[in-house]
C-alpha cells in the first residue's frame, strides 16, 4: 500500500474501540462483560469484588483432573433428579461488581423469579444453591474474595478442593455467615440442602472417580 493509500483509509473511531482487560483493574460488571465479550480469544477472566482477575493456563493434574471429576460427581447426581442444573465453567453475574466464573454451580433450573435467571444474553444472574471451585493457583481468591462475595449474595453451599493441599473446604449459609463442615470418620462429606449429595473425600483425593460415584449411589439406595 502507497503513502497515499494509507493517507485515504478510514481513521478508526477510537471511541468505538474497546481497551482489552487488563490483570488488577477496577470495573463495574457491565464494563467488564463487554469488554470480555470483545476478547473472544480469552476463555476464562472474571470480576471479582470489582477487581479483574485473568486466568492462568490450566494444568492437567493441578485442576484439569480433579475439575473433571467434580463435575462427573455433580453431573451425576443431577441426571438422577428433576428439576436440577449443573453448569460448569459458566459466568454468573452476582452483583454489579462480580462477574464470576465457577468451575461448577448445581443449581435448580433457572426461571424468571427463581434463585437464579438468565439475562436478556443468556447469562446466569442470581444466587445458586451450590457452588464448587477447584483451587491450586487461586487458593487465596477463592478463600477470600471469592468466599465474602459468594456468602453477602446468598450462594447456600461453596465447596473448594484444595488441591495442593490435599483437602476440601464446605460451607454452608448459616444466618448471612458461612460455617464449615467437618467430614465424618469415613471422611464423606454431605450436602445439607441437597439430598443425599455425598462426597468421598478419600476417593476423590485418590482421583477416584468410581469410587466417588459409588459412594454417591449408595447414598441414594440407602
Amino acid at each position: 500500500m502507497t503513502t497515499a493509500q494509507m493517507l485515504r483509509q478510514p481513521v478508526p473511531d477510537r471511541s468505538r474501540l474497546l481497551m482489552p482487560l487488563e490483570n488488577g483493574e477496577q470495573l463495574h460488571s457491565t464494563a467488564f462483560l463487554r469488554r470480555f465479550e470483545a476478547m473472544p480469544e480469552v476463555k476464562k477472566a472474571e470480576l471479582v469484588e470489582g477487581t479483574v482477575y485473568m486466568a492462568s493456563p490450566v494444568r492437567a493434574d493441578l485442576h484439569a483432573e480433579p475439575d473433571g471429576l467434580i463435575h462427573l460427581w455433580l453431573g451425576y447426581y443431577a441426571a438422577m433428579r428433576r428439576g436440577l442444573k449443573v453448569y460448569p465453567n459458566t459466568t454468573l453475574l452476582l452483583d454489579p461488581e462480580n462477574a464470576v466464573q465457577p468451575d461448577v454451580i448445581l443449581c435448580s433450573a433457572p426461571a424468571p423469579g427463581g434463585r437464579v435467571w438468565p439475562n436478556a444474553k443468556g447469562y446466569l444472574c442470581g444466587a445458586p444453591e451450590f457452588v464448587c471451585e477447584v483451587a491450586a493457583s487461586t487458593t487465596s481468591l477463592d478463600l477470600h474474595q471469592k468466599f465474602r462475595a459468594y456468602c453477602r449474595n446468598g450462594v447456600s453451599e461453596y465447596l473448594v478442593w484444595l488441591v495442593l493441599e490435599e483437602r476440601f473446604e464446605w460451607f454452608v449459609l448459616e444466618d448471612g455467615e458461612y460455617v464449615g463442615l467437618e467430614p465424618d470418620a469415613d471422611g464423606l462429606l454431605q450436602s445439607r440442602i441437597f439430598k443425599e449429595l455425598v462426597l468421598d473425600t478419600q476417593a476423590a483425593l485418590k482421583g477416584d472417580a468410581g469410587g466417588v460415584i459409588a459412594r454417591l449411589r449408595d447414598g441414594a439406595e440407602e
